[in-house]
């Protein structure tokens, strides 16, 4: 899509040909039809940096720009901030009669930054969630939104009368359901040393008072990081992904757990394809027992009639 200097009008297929084949030359600044050579627009600007940079170094060197706006922050990093190393912008020491100074300043940017109640229990809660989310192992996209369900939470006064970490613990859970990051409770409970039950009771209650909608996990969520974690080739995940579709169609996995399933899926294809893992080893991956695997394995080869030599 181009824009026509002066007239606010996007184009998206040259005027003389009808092409939509256009090409942007940023040196010379036009975007020129590749069909016929027409012109389209002239005066193009560069919407990227004014500098070449190498490496993470230059760039942070060369920028002058702060860091991006975050939901991770009370502020969303947006305030100003006074870096703890004692060096001037050149990159010097400063003198040491003006150290007691910076010191104070520091002290004081820190108060003004959390300036009321709902700034100091979000950095409270952001710090936990950060921490959390670390011991889970969670991308940055994750955090991001469970973040914005915690805020949300916060404006509508949902957390007065509960723990800041269970809200924090829940918001994540929601987090990891949201962007298909499968995270089970209890790997939550454990990484928030909170109760399991509190956590759950508290998703539902934040479900139901900010109107989300989340759709139910599959057993096919969690294949890959099971079957990454036990050192499984992509041959048996294919293999226990192709397993779980026949089941699922069958309706064999309703009512039932979708962790065991998965690991009772896995046992199967690792039988099948040669890479036999034990049902201890899966266990202790996929956080269920060996009877659970035991006996969903059981159901499942009985209707797909698959054989399984021990």
């Amino acid at each position: 899509m181009v824009n026509k200097i002066g007239t606010g009008e996007y184009v998206v297929k040259c005027p003389e040909c009808g092409s939509t084949d256009l090409y942007h030359d940023y040196e010379r600044a036009e975007v020129i039809c590749n069909q016929c050579g027409l012109v389209v627009d002239e005066d193009l600007m560069d919407e990227g940096p004014e500098w070449r940079a190498f490496d993470n170094e230059q760039a942070e060197k060369r920028s002058r720009t702060g860091a991006p706006m975050t939901y991770l922050i009370h502020d969303m990093g947006l305030s100003t901030t006074i870096d703890w190393r004692n060096k001037d912008s050149s990159g010097r020491d400063i003198p040491s009669q003006q150290r007691a100074q910076l010191y104070r300043m520091r002290k004081w940017q820190q108060r003004i930054r959390v300036s009321n109640a709902k700034e100091r229990n979000l950095t409270i809660a952001l710090t936990e969630l950060n921490k959390i989310a670390s011991k889970l192992d969670l991308p940055k996209n994750v955090r991001e939104s469970a973040a914005v369900v915690y805020r949300k939470a916060v404006d509508k006064g949902l957390i007065r009368g509960r723990s800041i970490e269970g809200v924090v613990a829940a918001c994540i859970y929601i987090a990891c359901r949201r962007c298909s990051v499968p995270r089970t409770l209890d790997e939550i409970a454990e990484a928030s040393m909170m109760d399991r039950k509190e956590i759950g009771r508290i998703y539902r209650f934040i479900l139901r008072e900010l109107g989300i909608n989340l759709s139910p996990t599959t057993p096919l969520d969690y294949i890959p990081r099971f079957c990454s974690s036990l050192g499984l080739s992509r041959e048996v995940q294919m293999k226990a992904m192709d397993i779980l579709n026949k089941a699922m169609n069958l309706q064999l996995t309703s009512g039932r757990g979708p962790t065991g399933v998965s690991a009772a899926a896995i046992y199967i294809a690792s039988v099948l394809v040669g890479e036999r893992r034990t049902q201890q080893e899966i266990s202790e991956v996929a956080g269920v027992t060996e009877v659970t695997i035991r006996n969903r394995y059981k159901e499942i080869a009985e209707k797909l009639e698959i054989e399984i030599t021990m």
